[in-house]
């Protein structure tokens, strides 16, 4: 145990050493971020642990590995890292900028065919603002604050959140234009069918296919919507696919729409929105997420 000197008043630079070696996990990458050199961090990780009377850091092979304190002052050192680049933007701008990091949740093909479009069309409007993004299917995400904001399809949004509905989503059969050239297509069937059965048994094109096709079994078995797709395009069979995937105009349907209609909405949790970079986040989502 160490002993703590009495009254350490932590100031920025010892933030900025916590983060750099959080960050690097070693010595010599904490010294090449922070451009001192390693003797200098070194001694700097022992005055500091030695001023809060509290270890911040576990030395192991692996490195340098952060104690549940030296997480938290990172955090902290992260925040305060982001708001003096905001003010430093603010100055060079002439103005207000948002700042903060949010966490934005979607699933693979929502991200690749609609989530991208719409990020690169406003973020160079917000350089102080950070996207983390992770790609999942499930709403847990939101439930467990893993998540601020979640692009979902789902005709019942849960009831804890609160959000936006961006439009009904249709699905449709569709093949390639190659894979209708080479197969006769008028027999639904008798042809290779790709599917996310085992990933996604709840998906709505499941549903469909095993109420109106139960003989047919997917030659494809993928584990998300957006292998699915690509696997159609490849010319390797046929899919329900969503219409928001299919926007451009590639492959041919060879359905009417399966009357299995969903929604795409825009969720997050009422406590986010107090937070002023959540909400810029959520409205500018809401003005670009467009397929039609």
């Amino acid at each position: 145990m160490i002993n703590a000197v009495a009254h350490y008043q932590l100031d920025y630079p010892d933030l900025a050493l916590i983060l750099a070696l959080v960050r690097g996990g070693s010595l010599a990458r904490a010294a090449a971020l922070l451009k001192v050199d390693v003797s200098t961090v070194f001694r700097a990780v022992r005055r500091l642990e030695a001023g809060l009377g509290q270890q911040l850091f576990d030395k192991s092979r692996a490195g340098y590995l952060p104690t549940g304190l030296a997480q938290a002052l990172a955090q902290q050192a992260e925040q305060a890292e982001q708001a003096l680049e905001a003010a430093r933007i603010g100055v060079a701008r002439g103005g207000e900028v948002i700042s903060g990091t949010v966490r934005l949740t979607c699933t693979d093909s929502v991200l690749h065919s609609l989530l991208l479009p719409a990020l690169a069309q406003f973020m160079p409007n917000y350089p102080a603002l950070v996207i983390e993004l992770c790609t999942s299917n499930d709403f847990a995400n939101l439930s467990r604050r893993d998540a601020d904001i979640a692009v979902r399809l789902t005709a019942t949004p849960p009831e804890h959140l609160v959000g936006r509905c961006l439009g009904a989503v249709a699905y449709r059969l569709y093949a390639s234009v190659a894979y209708c050239q080479r197969v006769d297509c008028s027999e639904l069937s008798q042809l290779a069918w790709i599917a996310p059965d085992d990933f996604l048994p709840d998906h709505p094109t499941v549903a469909w296919r095993r109420q109106q096709w139960p003989g047919v079994q997917p030659a494809y078995r993928c584990n998300s919507m957006q292998s699915v797709v690509e696997l159609v395009r490849a010319g390797l069979g046929v899919a329900a696919l969503p219409d928001f995937l299919v926007a451009d105009g590639t492959l041919v349907p060879l359905s009417e729409p399966l009357g299995h209609e969903t929604a795409l909405w825009l969720l997050t949790r009422p406590d986010c929105r107090a937070l002023r970079s959540v909400v810029t986040l959520f409205d500018e989502l809401a003005r670009h997420l467009r397929w039609s």
